[in-house]
Protein backbone atom coordinates (compact mmCIF):
# COMPACT_ATOMS: atom_id res chain seq x y z
CA UNK A 1 0.00 0.00 0.00
CA UNK A 2 1.15 3.77 -0.83
CA UNK A 3 2.30 5.85 2.13
CA UNK A 4 0.33 8.51 1.02
CA UNK A 5 -2.84 9.12 3.08
CA UNK A 6 -4.70 11.00 0.02
CA UNK A 7 -4.23 7.61 -2.01
CA UNK A 8 -5.05 5.31 0.39
CA UNK A 9 -8.16 3.94 0.08
CA UNK A 10 -9.88 5.43 3.01
CA UNK A 11 -8.75 1.68 4.78
CA UNK A 12 -8.55 2.92 8.45
CA UNK A 13 -11.55 4.03 8.54
CA UNK A 14 -13.33 1.19 6.74
CA UNK A 15 -11.22 -1.70 8.94
CA UNK A 16 -14.32 -2.06 11.83
CA UNK A 17 -17.02 -1.92 9.00
CA UNK A 18 -15.21 -4.47 6.56
CA UNK A 19 -13.81 -6.91 9.20
CA UNK A 20 -17.39 -6.54 10.73
CA UNK A 21 -19.54 -7.43 7.26
CA UNK A 22 -16.68 -10.82 6.96
CA UNK A 23 -16.77 -11.92 10.27
CA UNK A 24 -21.03 -12.54 9.95
CA UNK A 25 -20.50 -13.89 6.83
CA UNK A 26 -17.33 -16.10 7.58
CA UNK A 27 -19.39 -17.46 10.63
CA UNK A 28 -22.90 -18.34 8.82
CA UNK A 29 -24.68 -15.34 10.48
CA UNK A 30 -26.76 -15.05 7.80
CA UNK A 31 -29.56 -16.19 5.93
CA UNK A 32 -29.41 -19.36 4.23
CA UNK A 33 -29.47 -19.29 0.72
CA UNK A 34 -28.94 -23.13 0.71
CA UNK A 35 -32.15 -23.13 -1.99
CA UNK A 36 -32.06 -20.04 -3.84
CA UNK A 37 -35.69 -18.44 -4.32
CA UNK A 38 -36.82 -19.87 -0.92
CA UNK A 39 -37.93 -17.55 1.43
CA UNK A 40 -35.95 -17.17 4.43
CA UNK A 41 -36.78 -19.69 7.08
CA UNK A 42 -40.60 -18.58 6.60
CA UNK A 43 -43.09 -17.85 7.93
CA UNK A 44 -41.48 -14.26 8.16
CA UNK A 45 -42.43 -10.83 7.38
CA UNK A 46 -41.62 -9.34 3.98
CA UNK A 47 -38.86 -6.57 4.34
CA UNK A 48 -39.75 -3.45 2.84
CA UNK A 49 -37.48 -1.48 0.67
CA UNK A 50 -37.91 1.67 -1.36
CA UNK A 51 -36.29 1.72 -5.18
CA UNK A 52 -34.81 4.76 -6.75
CA UNK A 53 -34.47 3.75 -10.27
CA UNK A 54 -33.22 6.21 -13.76
CA UNK A 55 -35.49 4.58 -15.99
CA UNK A 56 -38.50 1.69 -15.94
CA UNK A 57 -39.10 -0.06 -19.09
CA UNK A 58 -39.46 -3.49 -20.57
CA UNK A 59 -36.26 -5.31 -20.07
CA UNK A 60 -34.64 -2.79 -18.21
CA UNK A 61 -32.86 -3.64 -14.77
CA UNK A 62 -35.47 -1.50 -13.01
CA UNK A 63 -38.13 -4.18 -14.84
CA UNK A 64 -36.25 -7.56 -14.06
CA UNK A 65 -35.06 -6.29 -10.36
CA UNK A 66 -38.03 -4.42 -8.80
CA UNK A 67 -40.43 -6.41 -11.26
CA UNK A 68 -39.39 -9.85 -9.47
CA UNK A 69 -40.56 -8.25 -6.16
CA UNK A 70 -43.88 -6.59 -7.55
CA UNK A 71 -44.71 -9.59 -10.13
CA UNK A 72 -43.09 -12.78 -8.68
CA UNK A 73 -39.44 -14.42 -9.38
CA UNK A 74 -40.13 -15.37 -13.30
CA UNK A 75 -42.73 -11.95 -13.26
CA UNK A 76 -46.12 -13.89 -13.98
CA UNK A 77 -47.65 -12.98 -11.27
CA UNK A 78 -46.23 -16.32 -9.09
CA UNK A 79 -44.51 -16.33 -5.92
CA UNK A 80 -41.86 -14.05 -5.22
CA UNK A 81 -39.18 -12.72 -2.43
CA UNK A 82 -39.74 -12.18 0.52
CA UNK A 83 -39.89 -8.08 0.02
CA UNK A 84 -42.26 -5.60 -0.18
CA UNK A 85 -42.20 -2.41 -2.28
CA UNK A 86 -43.19 0.59 -0.01
CA UNK A 87 -42.36 3.14 -2.45
CA UNK A 88 -40.70 4.13 -5.91
CA UNK A 89 -39.06 7.15 -7.40
CA UNK A 90 -38.00 7.12 -11.39
CA UNK A 91 -36.16 9.93 -13.70
CA UNK A 92 -37.47 9.70 -16.88
CA UNK A 93 -40.50 8.41 -18.14
CA UNK A 94 -39.81 6.82 -21.78
CA UNK A 95 -42.52 6.21 -24.04
CA UNK A 96 -42.66 2.64 -22.84
CA UNK A 97 -42.56 3.22 -19.00
CA UNK A 98 -43.95 0.13 -16.80
CA UNK A 99 -43.86 1.90 -13.41
CA UNK A 100 -46.98 4.13 -13.74
CA UNK A 101 -48.61 1.36 -14.36
CA UNK A 102 -47.13 -1.06 -12.05
CA UNK A 103 -46.91 1.26 -9.21
CA UNK A 104 -51.22 1.96 -9.56
CA UNK A 105 -51.62 -1.90 -10.13
CA UNK A 106 -49.71 -2.79 -6.84
CA UNK A 107 -50.50 0.24 -4.89
CA UNK A 108 -47.11 1.52 -4.83
CA UNK A 109 -46.59 5.17 -4.07
CA UNK A 110 -44.52 7.62 -6.10
CA UNK A 111 -42.20 10.31 -5.12
CA UNK A 112 -40.94 13.52 -7.13
CA UNK A 113 -37.78 13.41 -4.87
CA UNK A 114 -35.59 10.52 -3.27
CA UNK A 115 -36.09 12.23 -0.08
CA UNK A 116 -39.42 11.23 -0.49
CA UNK A 117 -39.15 8.44 -1.76
CA UNK A 118 -36.78 7.25 1.36
CA UNK A 119 -39.05 8.61 3.73
CA UNK A 120 -42.09 7.09 1.76
CA UNK A 121 -43.39 10.38 2.14
CA UNK A 122 -43.48 10.99 6.03
CA UNK A 123 -40.78 12.56 8.48
CA UNK A 124 -38.66 8.95 9.39
CA UNK A 125 -37.50 6.60 7.12
CA UNK A 126 -39.56 3.44 7.97
CA UNK A 127 -38.06 1.33 5.33
CA UNK A 128 -36.22 -1.72 5.94
CA UNK A 129 -33.65 -1.01 2.78
CA UNK A 130 -33.50 0.80 -0.45
CA UNK A 131 -32.64 -0.75 -4.14
CA UNK A 132 -30.96 1.70 -6.41
CA UNK A 133 -30.80 1.28 -9.80
CA UNK A 134 -28.69 3.67 -11.99
CA UNK A 135 -28.76 2.09 -15.58
CA UNK A 136 -30.59 2.72 -19.00
CA UNK A 137 -31.86 6.45 -19.84
CA UNK A 138 -30.42 9.76 -21.80
CA UNK A 139 -27.49 10.68 -19.37
CA UNK A 140 -24.04 12.39 -20.79
CA UNK A 141 -21.06 9.91 -21.91
CA UNK A 142 -17.27 11.66 -20.96
CA UNK A 143 -14.26 11.80 -23.21
CA UNK A 144 -13.32 8.35 -22.70
CA UNK A 145 -16.43 6.68 -23.08
CA UNK A 146 -18.13 6.31 -19.87
CA UNK A 147 -21.51 6.36 -19.20
CA UNK A 148 -22.40 9.23 -16.86
CA UNK A 149 -24.91 7.17 -14.55
CA UNK A 150 -26.49 8.97 -11.84
CA UNK A 151 -24.73 6.14 -9.29
CA UNK A 152 -23.06 9.11 -6.95
CA UNK A 153 -26.15 11.31 -7.35
CA UNK A 154 -28.58 8.51 -6.33
CA UNK A 155 -26.34 7.15 -3.49
CA UNK A 156 -25.20 10.55 -2.00
CA UNK A 157 -29.10 11.96 -1.97
CA UNK A 158 -29.93 8.26 -0.05
CA UNK A 159 -27.26 8.64 2.83
CA UNK A 160 -28.47 12.44 3.04
CA UNK A 161 -31.83 11.59 3.92
CA UNK A 162 -30.39 8.78 6.45
CA UNK A 163 -28.30 11.26 8.17
CA UNK A 164 -30.82 13.75 7.71
CA UNK A 165 -33.50 11.09 9.40
CA UNK A 166 -30.28 9.62 11.82
CA UNK A 167 -31.05 6.26 10.36
CA UNK A 168 -29.37 3.95 8.45
CA UNK A 169 -30.82 0.82 6.19
CA UNK A 170 -29.09 -1.40 3.77
CA UNK A 171 -28.54 -0.16 0.17
CA UNK A 172 -28.32 -2.12 -2.98
CA UNK A 173 -26.25 -0.23 -6.12
CA UNK A 174 -27.03 -1.84 -9.36
CA UNK A 175 -23.92 -3.15 -11.44
CA UNK A 176 -20.54 -1.41 -10.47
CA UNK A 177 -20.24 1.87 -8.40
CA UNK A 178 -19.10 4.90 -9.91
CA UNK A 179 -18.43 4.48 -13.25
CA UNK A 180 -15.14 6.63 -12.54
CA UNK A 181 -13.39 5.95 -10.09
CA UNK A 182 -13.71 8.90 -7.98
CA UNK A 183 -17.25 7.81 -7.46
CA UNK A 184 -16.79 4.80 -6.65
CA UNK A 185 -14.28 5.91 -3.96
CA UNK A 186 -16.28 8.30 -2.10
CA UNK A 187 -19.80 6.22 -2.28
CA UNK A 188 -17.67 3.04 -0.53
CA UNK A 189 -16.52 5.93 1.45
CA UNK A 190 -19.34 7.12 2.78
CA UNK A 191 -21.00 3.30 3.50
CA UNK A 192 -17.82 3.16 5.52
CA UNK A 193 -17.74 6.41 7.09
CA UNK A 194 -21.84 5.86 8.14
CA UNK A 195 -22.00 1.86 8.43
CA UNK A 196 -24.29 1.68 5.63
CA UNK A 197 -24.46 -2.16 4.63
CA UNK A 198 -23.66 -2.09 1.41
CA UNK A 199 -24.26 -4.10 -1.61
CA UNK A 200 -22.84 -3.90 -5.41
CA UNK A 201 -22.46 -5.40 -8.81
CA UNK A 202 -23.25 -7.42 -11.63
CA UNK A 203 -25.85 -10.47 -12.05
CA UNK A 204 -23.47 -12.63 -13.70
CA UNK A 205 -21.11 -14.28 -10.26
CA UNK A 206 -24.40 -15.54 -9.25
CA UNK A 207 -25.67 -16.58 -12.99
CA UNK A 208 -26.35 -20.12 -14.34
CA UNK A 209 -22.64 -21.26 -15.77
CA UNK A 210 -21.84 -23.28 -18.67
CA UNK A 211 -20.71 -26.22 -18.22
CA UNK A 212 -22.05 -25.60 -14.11
CA UNK A 213 -18.08 -25.39 -12.77
CA UNK A 214 -17.90 -24.53 -9.10
CA UNK A 215 -14.18 -23.79 -8.05
CA UNK A 216 -13.78 -24.00 -4.98
CA UNK A 217 -12.91 -21.91 -2.20
CA UNK A 218 -9.07 -22.01 -1.93
CA UNK A 219 -8.37 -23.66 -4.82
CA UNK A 220 -4.62 -23.27 -5.71
CA UNK A 221 -5.06 -21.06 -9.01
CA UNK A 222 -1.84 -20.84 -11.18
CA UNK A 223 -3.58 -18.28 -14.03
CA UNK A 224 -7.08 -17.41 -14.96
CA UNK A 225 -8.20 -15.63 -18.57
CA UNK A 226 -11.49 -13.58 -18.80
CA UNK A 227 -13.15 -12.74 -22.46
CA UNK A 228 -15.56 -10.21 -22.09
CA UNK A 229 -17.62 -8.59 -25.11
CA UNK A 230 -19.38 -4.69 -26.24
CA UNK A 231 -18.34 -1.73 -24.42
CA UNK A 232 -15.86 -1.23 -21.91
CA UNK A 233 -17.98 0.55 -19.67
CA UNK A 234 -21.33 -1.14 -20.07
CA UNK A 235 -19.73 -4.75 -20.14
CA UNK A 236 -16.66 -4.69 -18.63
CA UNK A 237 -17.75 -4.31 -15.41
CA UNK A 238 -19.73 -7.32 -15.60
CA UNK A 239 -16.68 -9.24 -17.09
CA UNK A 240 -14.44 -8.72 -14.42
CA UNK A 241 -17.12 -8.84 -11.73
CA UNK A 242 -16.76 -12.93 -13.15
CA UNK A 243 -13.32 -13.10 -13.38
CA UNK A 244 -12.89 -11.61 -10.02
CA UNK A 245 -15.72 -13.76 -8.92
CA UNK A 246 -13.53 -16.66 -9.52
CA UNK A 247 -9.98 -15.43 -9.16
CA UNK A 248 -10.60 -14.43 -5.57
CA UNK A 249 -11.06 -18.14 -4.38
CA UNK A 250 -7.40 -18.59 -4.84
CA UNK A 251 -5.53 -19.66 -1.73
CA UNK A 252 -3.94 -16.79 -0.35
CA UNK A 253 -5.57 -14.42 -2.59
CA UNK A 254 -4.18 -10.91 -1.85
CA UNK A 255 -6.48 -8.74 -4.46
CA UNK A 256 -5.27 -5.54 -4.10
CA UNK A 257 -4.58 -4.20 -7.69
CA UNK A 258 -1.01 -2.68 -7.89
CA UNK A 259 -0.69 -2.01 -11.67
CA UNK A 260 -3.33 -1.86 -14.33
CA UNK A 261 -2.90 -1.82 -18.67
CA UNK A 262 -4.51 -1.57 -21.13
CA UNK A 263 -3.97 -3.47 -24.96
CA UNK A 264 -6.02 -3.34 -27.90
CA UNK A 265 -5.33 -4.24 -31.55
CA UNK A 266 -2.15 -5.72 -32.20
CA UNK A 267 -0.67 -5.77 -29.30
CA UNK A 268 -3.23 -8.01 -27.65
CA UNK A 269 -2.15 -10.65 -30.23
CA UNK A 270 1.57 -9.96 -29.30
CA UNK A 271 0.34 -10.37 -25.32
CA UNK A 272 -0.74 -14.09 -27.00
CA UNK A 273 2.27 -14.90 -28.88
CA UNK A 274 4.98 -13.48 -25.85
CA UNK A 275 3.63 -15.86 -23.58
CA UNK A 276 2.20 -13.03 -21.36
CA UNK A 277 -1.12 -14.35 -20.94
CA UNK A 278 -1.14 -18.10 -21.71
CA UNK A 279 -2.72 -19.04 -25.08
CA UNK A 280 -4.36 -22.45 -23.91
CA UNK A 281 -6.61 -20.41 -21.34
CA UNK A 282 -6.91 -18.10 -23.96
CA UNK A 283 -8.67 -20.65 -26.47
CA UNK A 284 -10.20 -22.83 -23.47
CA UNK A 285 -12.18 -19.52 -22.60
CA UNK A 286 -13.11 -18.70 -26.20
CA UNK A 287 -13.94 -22.41 -26.56
CA UNK A 288 -17.05 -21.96 -24.55
CA UNK A 289 -18.44 -18.26 -26.17
CA UNK A 290 -20.65 -17.93 -29.10
CA UNK A 291 -19.28 -15.60 -31.81
CA UNK A 292 -20.18 -12.34 -33.06
CA UNK A 293 -19.53 -9.29 -35.11
CA UNK A 294 -19.93 -6.55 -32.59
CA UNK A 295 -20.30 -3.24 -34.18
CA UNK A 296 -19.54 -0.88 -30.70
CA UNK A 297 -18.05 2.34 -31.36
CA UNK A 298 -14.20 2.66 -31.17
CA UNK A 299 -14.69 5.24 -28.42
CA UNK A 300 -16.68 2.83 -26.25
CA UNK A 301 -14.11 -0.01 -27.31
CA UNK A 302 -11.63 -1.45 -29.61
CA UNK A 303 -12.02 -4.47 -31.41
CA UNK A 304 -9.64 -6.54 -29.53
CA UNK A 305 -8.70 -5.45 -26.02
CA UNK A 306 -6.92 -6.65 -23.22
CA UNK A 307 -6.92 -5.30 -19.52
CA UNK A 308 -4.02 -6.60 -17.59
CA UNK A 309 -3.39 -6.01 -14.13
CA UNK A 310 -1.03 -7.54 -10.90
CA UNK A 311 -2.54 -7.93 -7.67
CA UNK A 312 -0.40 -7.61 -4.19
CA UNK A 313 0.30 -11.64 -4.04
CA UNK A 314 1.87 -11.41 -7.49
CA UNK A 315 -0.90 -13.24 -9.77
CA UNK A 316 -1.79 -11.56 -12.97
CA UNK A 317 -4.89 -11.04 -14.05
CA UNK A 318 -6.06 -11.22 -17.97
CA UNK A 319 -9.20 -9.84 -19.07
CA UNK A 320 -10.02 -9.74 -22.56
CA UNK A 321 -12.66 -7.40 -24.04
CA UNK A 322 -13.79 -8.70 -27.83
CA UNK A 323 -15.98 -7.63 -30.64
CA UNK A 324 -15.94 -11.32 -31.86
CA UNK A 325 -17.83 -13.04 -29.33
CA UNK A 326 -21.12 -12.00 -27.08
CA UNK A 327 -21.25 -13.64 -23.59
CA UNK A 328 -18.58 -13.59 -20.77
CA UNK A 329 -16.39 -16.17 -19.52
CA UNK A 330 -13.32 -17.64 -17.61
CA UNK A 331 -11.01 -20.27 -17.85
CA UNK A 332 -8.79 -21.33 -15.30
CA UNK A 333 -5.79 -22.85 -14.49
CA UNK A 334 -6.16 -25.36 -10.99
CA UNK A 335 -2.45 -27.11 -10.03
CA UNK A 336 -2.74 -30.09 -10.84
CA UNK A 337 -4.81 -30.41 -13.44
CA UNK A 338 -3.56 -31.06 -17.08
CA UNK A 339 -5.97 -29.03 -18.79
CA UNK A 340 -7.97 -25.79 -17.99
CA UNK A 341 -11.18 -25.45 -16.82
CA UNK A 342 -13.82 -23.33 -18.34
CA UNK A 343 -17.24 -21.60 -18.15
CA UNK A 344 -19.11 -19.25 -19.05
CA UNK A 345 -21.84 -16.84 -17.14
CA UNK A 346 -24.95 -17.46 -18.81
CA UNK A 347 -27.57 -14.86 -19.57
CA UNK A 348 -30.85 -16.41 -20.22
CA UNK A 349 -33.35 -14.73 -21.69
CA UNK A 350 -36.47 -16.52 -20.48
CA UNK A 351 -37.74 -16.63 -17.68
CA UNK A 352 -37.50 -13.10 -17.79
CA UNK A 353 -33.50 -12.95 -17.23
CA UNK A 354 -33.56 -15.37 -14.48
CA UNK A 355 -30.08 -14.95 -13.72
CA UNK A 356 -32.03 -11.13 -11.88
CA UNK A 357 -33.70 -13.74 -9.90
CA UNK A 358 -30.18 -15.32 -7.84
CA UNK A 359 -29.03 -11.64 -7.52
CA UNK A 360 -32.48 -10.76 -6.44
CA UNK A 361 -32.25 -13.30 -3.52
CA UNK A 362 -28.62 -11.72 -2.53
CA UNK A 363 -30.46 -8.58 -2.28
CA UNK A 364 -33.14 -10.10 -0.14
CA UNK A 365 -31.03 -11.79 1.88
CA UNK A 366 -29.05 -8.50 2.60
CA UNK A 367 -32.75 -6.76 3.49
CA UNK A 368 -33.15 -9.49 6.08
CA UNK A 369 -30.05 -9.67 7.70
CA UNK A 370 -28.64 -6.43 7.78
CA UNK A 371 -25.24 -7.83 6.25
CA UNK A 372 -24.23 -8.13 3.17
CA UNK A 373 -24.41 -11.52 1.51
CA UNK A 374 -20.89 -11.19 -0.44
CA UNK A 375 -18.51 -8.25 -0.25
CA UNK A 376 -19.30 -4.62 -1.84
CA UNK A 377 -15.30 -4.67 -1.92
CA UNK A 378 -15.04 -7.06 -4.85
CA UNK A 379 -17.58 -4.64 -7.21
CA UNK A 380 -15.22 -1.83 -6.09
CA UNK A 381 -12.42 -3.26 -7.09
CA UNK A 382 -13.28 -3.96 -10.46
CA UNK A 383 -15.04 -0.77 -10.72
CA UNK A 384 -11.28 0.58 -10.20
CA UNK A 385 -9.31 -1.61 -12.36
CA UNK A 386 -12.02 -0.94 -15.05
CA UNK A 387 -11.20 2.80 -15.15
CA UNK A 388 -8.12 2.66 -14.73
CA UNK A 389 -7.97 0.52 -17.81
CA UNK A 390 -10.20 3.19 -19.26
CA UNK A 391 -7.67 5.31 -18.63
CA UNK A 392 -4.65 3.65 -19.54
CA UNK A 393 -6.41 3.25 -22.73
CA UNK A 394 -6.39 6.87 -23.35
CA UNK A 395 -2.64 7.15 -22.61
CA UNK A 396 -1.67 5.03 -25.63
CA UNK A 397 -1.93 1.84 -23.50
CA UNK A 398 0.82 3.13 -20.31
CA UNK A 399 0.86 0.87 -17.42
CA UNK A 400 -0.55 2.51 -14.60
CA UNK A 401 0.54 2.15 -11.16
CA UNK A 402 -2.76 2.40 -8.63
CA UNK A 403 -1.61 2.48 -5.27
CA UNK A 404 -5.52 3.57 -5.09
CA UNK A 405 -6.64 0.17 -5.64
CA UNK A 406 -4.70 -1.40 -1.96
CA UNK A 407 -8.49 -2.40 -1.52
CA UNK A 408 -8.58 -6.11 0.42
CA UNK A 409 -11.92 -8.00 1.31
CA UNK A 410 -12.38 -11.76 2.43
CA UNK A 411 -14.38 -13.40 0.04
CA UNK A 412 -17.73 -15.10 0.46
CA UNK A 413 -18.69 -19.02 -0.82
CA UNK A 414 -21.82 -17.53 -2.09
CA UNK A 415 -23.65 -19.88 -4.35
CA UNK A 416 -24.25 -19.17 -7.91
CA UNK A 417 -27.41 -20.70 -9.84
CA UNK A 418 -29.15 -23.20 -10.71
CA UNK A 419 -30.57 -24.03 -7.17
CA UNK A 420 -33.74 -25.50 -6.35
CA UNK A 421 -36.68 -23.93 -8.14
CA UNK A 422 -37.13 -20.34 -7.29
CA UNK A 423 -41.04 -21.27 -6.35
CA UNK A 424 -39.84 -23.59 -4.28
CA UNK A 425 -41.81 -22.40 -0.91
CA UNK A 426 -44.45 -19.57 -0.91
CA UNK A 427 -43.48 -15.68 -0.41
CA UNK A 428 -45.00 -15.32 3.49
CA UNK A 429 -47.89 -12.97 3.47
Amino acid sequence: MSDMPDEQFSRRACLKFAAASASALATGDVLSTAALGESPSPPVKPKSVAAVVTVYGPGSHADVIVGKILEGWKQDGGLGPALKLASLYVEHFPNDDLSRSLARKHGVPMFKSIEQTVTVGGNSIPIDGVISIAEHGDYPWNEFGQHLYPRRRFFEEITDTFRKYDRVVPVFNDKHPGPVWEDAKWMYDRACEMKVPFMAGSSLPVSFRKPDIAVPMGSVIEAAVGIGYDGLDIYGSHALDSYQCIAERRRGAKPAVKSVQFFEGDAVWKALDDGVVSRSLFDAAMSVVPRANGTVSNIQAPREGLILFECEDGFRGAQFMLQSVNRTAVAVQLSGRQNPIAMQFEERTEPRHPHFAYLLKGIEQMMHTGRPAYPAERSVLTSGILDRAIQSRARGGRKLATPELAIHYQPVDYPHAPHPDLTSRPTPN
